[in-house]
């Protein structure tokens, strides 16, 4: 089966409404709620890409607009380290729909020429029960239809994606500086996620309200992933707005030979401090145009009363440099890039509660399971959320790239106030993240008790020397398979 064009996409989301809304006339009358058993709540994800979570008020920026972020904040818990499984789309999206770790399901970059066919959680809770969805942006290591969904309203998939992942030696994207004119208000710039949230407003009217099981309902829009561009009253809220990264190529990080290479690869040297501004006032739009949906269905669940059984959360598959250390995009294991936010509320969460401890997104899949009361392949990754306390001292969050725009892999790990990552071709680094947040000092010369605990704590997890090495070959196999 090929890829679904734009097409397929459009009927496909045209399709879905028409058949939820005959749903809802079909319920009209019945019960206004869903009614699981009292210990089984519903889960409802909304999943954005590539969003910093510094960019949003809930994380302190003094002028982002994100109050309904702020409002699920209050509802709930906020995870302020919370890392994503790989600061790239579909590496990230596959470990957190798969249940394991990147190096383990080899979905090491955005390049698809070779389908896996690893269980999912939507299909694991499907076979237990429960009424699982999935709608908008899917990019994960097969096509959307083979995931075991009970419903899949995303079509999206690579075939064979991106072709631009030699690390040696390292590819250089054609054109790649031309991205630094993408930003500024457009006619119609979220018309894909306005018809994702479309779907699942429809969907929580119809079928959510109807269902006589647990049901969970993933949601996936594109925004605030580059381009940034926006509608012309997003533009204008930021007037004024367009500011330059505190921290550019004159610090200790820029110098990183990750980082020079992630600059080349993207030609990001080329960018101008015209279009760096207006691209962080793209962005800002885009992540107000975020929370606006978050509030959607936040509004939703009140509405059909099913927001008190319904686990609400906020998350995003990466983050984005912004213009840090010259950098833009994702694909380096810094906070801007690998950090993302999540924001948990309902059964099981406390209210306007903020947990330091460090996390990752595995962490997270697994709290799904435990919110449901269903059982989770004992070979999957992850701590429930709900085991967790607010300053755990010895949790780990793990975080790994193998993907475009670096020489080799690398690897992260997160323990208490240190942050360790080990590059497989490049020196190592250790940060205090308490006495610097910003990255700015590396302490792995001088902190070589902590290098080796941390160190102990990845090898607990894997071999990165025998893992880059299983990397470096099957992207070779991949770039032959597409020559």
């Amino acid at each position: 089966m090929t890829a679904f064009s734009r097409r397929d996409f459009l009927t496909t989301t045209g399709s879905a409404l028409v058949s939820l809304s005959a749903a809802g006339t079909r319920a009209h009358g019945k019960s206004s709620k869903s009614t699981p058993s009292a210990d089984r709540p519903n889960v409802l994800i909304l999943k954005s890409d590539e969003h910093n979570p510094m960019i949003s008020s809930v994380h302190g920026h003094p002028f982002v607009h994100t109050p309904n972020m702020e409002r699920l904040a209050r509802m709930g818990t906020v995870y302020e380290n919370h890392y994503c499984p790989s600061p790239l789309c579909c590496p990230s999206r596959s470990s957190f729909m798969s249940g394991r770790h990147v190096h383990e399901i080899q979905t090491y970059n955005n390049c698809c020429v070779f389908k896996f066919d690893y269980p999912t959680y939507g299909g694991v809770l499907h076979n237990q029960g429960i009424h699982t969805v999935l709608v908008g942006k899917v990019d994960v290591y097969n096509r959307p239809d083979t995931l075991g969904f009970s419903e899949m309203y995303g079509t999206d998939y690579r075939n064979p994606g991106d072709t631009n992942i030699s690390r040696n030696p390292l590819t250089i994207r054609p054109d790649a500086d031309k991205r630094q004119l993408g930003y500024g208000p457009d006619e119609n710039p979220f018309r894909k996620d306005d018809e994702s949230i479309d779907t699942a407003v429809m969907w929580l009217k119809t079928k959510g309200i109807s269902l006589k099981k647990p049901w969970t309902l993933e949601v996936n829009v594109v925004k605030p992933h580059f381009p940034h561009k926006v509608t012309k009253e997003l533009w204008d809220m930021y007037e004024g707005h367009e500011d330059m990264p505190e921290y550019l190529l004159d610090c200790e990080p820029a110098q990183h030979p990750y980082a020079r290479d992630l600059r080349a690869h993207f030609q990001t040297e080329k960018f101008t401090e015209n279009s760096t501004r207006k691209l962080r006032r793209g962005y800002y739009g885009c992540v107000t145009y975020v929370d606006r949906q978050l509030g959607r269905l936040l509004d939703t669940l009140e509405e059909t009363e099913l927001l008190d059984n319904t686990v609400v959360v906020y998350t995003s598959d990466h983050g984005e440099m912004l213009g840090k250390f010259g950098m833009w995009w994702k694909c380096s294991l810094y906070e801007d890039s690998s950090r993302v936010p999540l924001i948990v509320a309902g059964p099981g969460f406390g209210k306007n509660t903020r947990v330091g401890t460090p996390v990752d997104q595995l962490d997270l899949q697994a709290s799904i399971f435990r919110a449901l009361g269903c059982k989770r392949p004992e070979e999957w990754s992850g701590s429930a959320l709900q085991d967790i306390s607010i300053n755990d001292p010895d949790h780990i969050a793990f975080c790994e790239y193998h993907g475009h725009g670096t020489r080799a892999g690398a690897f992260m790990i997160r323990k208490g106030k240190w942050k360790y990552i080990h590059s497989s071709a490049a020196p190592n680094q250790l940060f205090d993240m308490d006495a610097d947040p910003d990255e700015l000092h590396n302490l792995a010369e001088n902190k070589r008790n902590i290098v080796r605990e941390m160190e102990h704590e990845l090898r607990k997890t894997c071999s990165p020397e025998e893992e880059d090495s299983r990397a470096e070959a099957f992207i070779l196999k991949e770039l032959a398979a597409v020559r």
